[in-house]
């Protein structure tokens, strides 16, 4: 997962634009119109249940989760991505598959969990997903998944969505005639991220695809990539019409953007992290890993600094000392190090 933007363009929106205080997923109802991006490697419970303190995010989803992995009972990777607590509600589980059988039954599971909604990934560009013919390899299949989607829509009770690309590049769009099956087999959202297979995280997103989507579709369409700010939220909801947008790089560097997003949808501006508040941020994150006792913390640690310090002073500095520690308690004893110097500093 790339850390930043390429190039990343300024969006514009009509002072009045906001990003909706809430919307509708079958039964579900989410409010404020805000979802996390699934996002494997980072989207675990630790990190979720951070977001959601955070304030501001309207739906939770977990990392994308293998359905034969699921059904494995020994496969304790599968089990540990869906394990949730009861105030991460409401979540939806995200499922990679081709097979609509196994998917179908990964789905019943998934309900029986008590997830709140469950989500089939046609978007990852892994080679190693699509190699399986998951993720974005299921574009390629219409009639694939067409009976994915009947298949799980039968299966479940539970909201059924899906998110996925725009096609597998620009000259092979099916973003359009997925949207129709979509809604046509009874799916209660579609979410897009409006890049191709091609493009992987480069490039601008196509907001104007989101756009075709909201005039083709009655049911409720999430619009994903190239949102940065709060103003670029309440841009792609002007420009698109989208009744809710999902963030996915932005809140790893920026876990404070739902929580700005729903000040601005109120009063129309935002808090801007302090140095304090990211001092505070970092180690709440990292004393939550360690709560938890999530499987080698040092190692997930060492994976956020590069985004939780992003455009802090001298950030490099403490990037180095944390990579360079041993363990979880070296990494805090030099994040306190660091901030407490650069915070006397400032204040001298």
């Amino acid at each position: 997962m790339s850390k930043f933007f390429d190039n990343p363009l300024e969006r514009t929106a009509p002072p009045e634009a906001r990003v909706p205080a809430s919307f509708q997923i079958g039964r579900v109802t989410i409010a404020p119109a805000t979802v996390l991006a699934p996002m494997a490697g980072v989207t675990d419970t630790v990190f979720r249940r951070f977001i959601r303190e955070m304030g501001g995010c309207g739906l939770l989803m977990t990392e994308f989760t293998s359905a034969d992995g699921v059904l494995r009972a020994k496969d304790r990777k599968a089990k540990r991505y869906l394990h949730f607590y009861a105030d991460e509600h409401p979540i939806s589980a995200q499922l990679f598959g081709s097979n609509p059988e196994t998917l179908c039954e990964a789905a019943k599971m998934i309900e029986g969990l008590g997830f709140d909604l469950v989500d089939l990934n046609l978007g990852c560009p892994a080679k190693k997903v699509v190699k399986c013919n998951g993720g974005s390899g299921l574009l390629r299949d219409l009639p694939l998944i067409e009976r994915i989607f009947r298949s799980v829509r039968a299966a479940v009770t539970i909201p059924f969505t899906v998110k996925f690309r725009a096609g597998w590049s620009e000259k092979e769009l099916v973003y359009r005639d997925l949207a129709r099956v979509a809604e046509d087999c009874g799916l209660d959202a579609i979410a897009m991220h409006a890049r191709t297979r091609e493009q992987g995280y480069t490039g601008q997103a196509q907001w104007d695809w989101i756009a075709h989507l909201k005039q083709i579709v009655k049911i409720p369409v999430i619009g994903n990539g190239d949102i940065r700010t709060p103003e670029d939220a309440a841009a792609m909801v002007a420009h698109t019409g989208c009744d809710a947008v999902m963030i996915g790089r932005s809140a790893a560097s920026n876990p404070w953007i739902f929580r700005q997003i729903s000040q601005y949808t109120l009063t129309g501006r935002y808090d801007v992290a302090s140095e304090r508040d990211r001092y505070a941020m970092i180690r709440k994150y990292f004393g939550m890993l360690i709560e938890e006792g999530f499987p080698d913390s040092p190692g997930k640690m060492k994976q956020f600094a590069s985004w939780f310090t992003h455009g802090v002073h001298n950030g490099s500095h403490l990037r180095k000392a944390i990579y360079d520690a041993r363990d979880e308690h070296q990494i805090l004893s030099a994040v306190e190090e660091f901030f407490e110097k650069l915070l006397n500093d400032s204040a001298a």
